[in-house]
């Protein structure tokens, strides 16, 4: 069976912001010793801060935090060339991304400081491999998740900014409005960039705006772009953990064959303020460990290309792309 899952997003180094935390706590759904079980050669570990005071110094933190993992015994900087050297077989490869601009550039922050905060940011995590302009809410980029606003002047900037700097964008987070807008302005200025959705699942099976339309799908077909399904049931259906799988059938019916790839999403739940989320994830999809489970459970309602497809060689292949 498979023993090679790659996992586009989870919330780990946001965890590690708190005094005392440790990666091999069992607490967080993607702790060392889950990533371990679960063969997670790759986990893109997401920047994440919301927008507000505050923003850029806990991104910039997370950055210095995933430094020091670079330098235990237990993780390496994950390249396509080297994941499967001896030396790495019993550590985790880990890239840094970027849940959400305001991680560097906070609302009344000059835009030129905050592309030095964001120079910073890769200098410290060696390479970003993804950005996401906004989170839930609207930001100085655009309109987050639970926003209809579209891109900003200062979105356009970023775009601009980051263009030759082989970054993908993430569309796991914006309003459709902004989605669309990235798209036009990434095929107005004629950019080569590389688009995904990191942790996004399917509109029309569940209803959420989370959840991608089946155009915006389409768009990141067409575009050699990656969907990374999302674990939290708020993304799969609040009561039935079987919708998972169809959401994976829709994306097959759609032509996504190419681009299905993991995008868990786990982060540390237990002081979260919403407590009607509880608990934010079924038994089967519980924590990094379920990987195996689920590949073999893919592997043979789908088969075992799919499996293969999504667990790992979908994920990197956009990256090979993408470094090319």
């Amino acid at each position: 069976m498979n023993d090679l899952n790659i996992d586009l997003h989870c919330d780990l180094l946001y965890y590690l912001l708190r005094p005392d935390s440790k990666t091999d706590d069992k607490q967080v759904k993607c702790s060392l010793p889950y990533l371990k079980e679960g063969h997670v050669k790759l986990q893109v570990m997401a920047i994440y801060t919301a927008t507000g005071k505050n923003s850029i110094a806990e991104g910039v933190k997370q950055s210095e935090i995933f430094a020091d993992l670079l330098k235990s015994e237990d993780f390496f900087l994950f390249d396509t060339k080297n994941y499967s050297n001896i030396e790495n077989q019993n550590r985790v490869g880990v890239l840094a991304s970027i849940e959400n601009g305001s991680s560097f550039c906070e609302e009344d922050t000059d835009l030129d400081i905050g592309f030095k905060n964001l120079e910073t940011i890769i200098e410290n995590t060696q390479k970003v491999l993804y950005i996401g302009l906004t989170h839930h809410s609207e930001n100085r980029f655009g309109g987050g998740n639970n926003s209809e606003l579209g891109l900003k002047d200062d979105g356009k900037i970023l775009i601009d900014y980051i263009a030759d700097k082989k970054i993908a964008i993430d569309l796991a987070h914006t309003s459709d409005q902004l989605a669309y807008d990235i798209l036009n302005y990434v095929d107005q200025k004629n950019y080569k960039i590389s688009i995904l959705a990191s942790h996004s699942n399917y509109r029309n099976v569940y209803k959420n705006n989370r959840n991608l339309p089946d155009e915006l799908v389409k768009e990141l077909i067409k575009r050699e772009g990656l969907i990374g399904l999302n674990f939290i049931k708020d993304y799969i259906d609040h009561h039935h953990p079987e919708r998972f799988y169809e959401h994976i059938q829709y994306g097959l019916d759609l032509g996504a064959e190419n681009c299905i790839a993991y995008g868990a999403d786990f982060f540390f739940d237990d002081e979260h303020p919403d407590q009607s989320r509880y608990p934010f994830f079924f038994d089967e999809f519980k924590d990094a460990t379920m990987y195996n489970s689920i590949n073999k459970r893919i592997a043979k309602d789908f088969s075992p290309e799919i499996m293969e497809k999504i667990s790992h060689k979908n994920a990197l292949s956009f990256i090979e792309k993408l470094w090319k």
